[in-house]
């Protein structure tokens, strides 16, 4: 057998009784046809169907199961505990990547070593799997810190093992629905995030989604991960989030919206020269790495 050139990837799908959509899930994977993946389905014990379709895909998986377990976190952690690839993420059963998602990322992560990890642009699918839009989302530590979290899209975020396990290589189960916002507040401790300009997965949006019925206990959840990220910062990007945050006390005031940013280029040039984003863009037939300003 020749060894694959391509890095790595380990996806891992946690799942519970989501029988009218795991199969396109699975199929976003799998169909790729990406020479060096392993996936893992980890399956709650579902009623509806659900084991018999991953069933008829478990001679391309490197592992499954169906068993109860203590929720979305727990699942999580059997699953990426298995993983051995060099780039990591998860999706889940209702969600799907597009088709080229596999490809860019390796290209991205082989041809830029000190990016760690990257999210492609937000976008939605509705229940029958059409794509309604997408957006670009930038965030940084910064965001999150003046509570402007709202979304880095999971489905749409990768990254190298070495942040994984430098972050503590695990799901944090004490959350129940911000997993992810959870572990995003580890990451930013440690390395910056890189927005893609490229649509890599998508948000199914359907009538039972958890963050929809649960809405106001992901706000809380956030709210608690990033007052645990606060008191983990250092002095130099408090000083500058403190400056930020001047800034957005006028913006609540008199002060029109769209004079803030220009307002604060002015009064704290570095903190937002500090603060902009960093993207990966596509200009002149490459991909490259460029700042975006930053904007509150």
């Amino acid at each position: 057998m020749i060894e694959s050139t391509q890095p790595k990837i380990s996806i891992v799908t946690p799942s519970f009784n989501q029988g009218n959509f795991i199969e396109k899930t699975i199929q976003s994977v799998l169909q790729q046809d990406y020479p060096n993946l392993e996936y893992i389905i980890i399956d709650g014990g579902s009623t509806d169907g659900s084991v018999d379709i991953i069933r008829r895909y478990e001679s391309r998986l490197l592992y499954w199961v169906s068993e109860k377990d203590e929720g979305h976190g727990h699942a999580l952690n059997k699953g990426l505990s298995r993983t051995t690839g060099e780039i990591m993420a998860w999706i889940n059963s209702d969600d799907m990547y597009t088709s080229w998602c596999f490809k860019t990322v390796s290209e991205i992560f082989s041809s830029f070593p000190q990016v760690m990890w990257i999210v492609g642009l937000n976008s939605w699918w509705d229940s029958s799997g059409a794509m309604t839009n997408t957006s670009r989302v930038p965030k940084n530590i910064f965001d999150y810190l003046l509570g402007r979290y709202a979304w880095i899209q999971q489905e749409s975020t990768f990254w190298r093992r070495d942040l994984w396990e430098r972050s503590g290589g695990h799901i944090n189960q004490d959350y129940k629905l911000m997993v992810d916002g959870e572990l995003w507040t580890r990451f930013f401790l440690l390395e910056p995030l890189y927005t893609l300009d490229c649509i890599l997965g998508g948000y199914r949006s359907h009538s039972g989604n958890r963050a929809k019925h649960n809405y106001s206990t992901c706000l809380h959840e956030m709210d608690r991960a990033i007052a645990l990220m606060e008191k983990r910062c250092s002095s130099d990007v408090m000083k500058i989030c403190d400056r930020l945050r001047c800034l957005q006390r006028f913006q609540k005031g008199c002060v029109p919206r769209f004079l803030i940013s220009s307002l604060g280029r002015r009064m704290y040039p570095t903190a937002f020269s500090e603060a902009a984003y960093k993207n990966i863009g596509w200009q002149n037939e490459g991909w490259t790495i460029r700042t975006l300003p930053y904007s509150l």
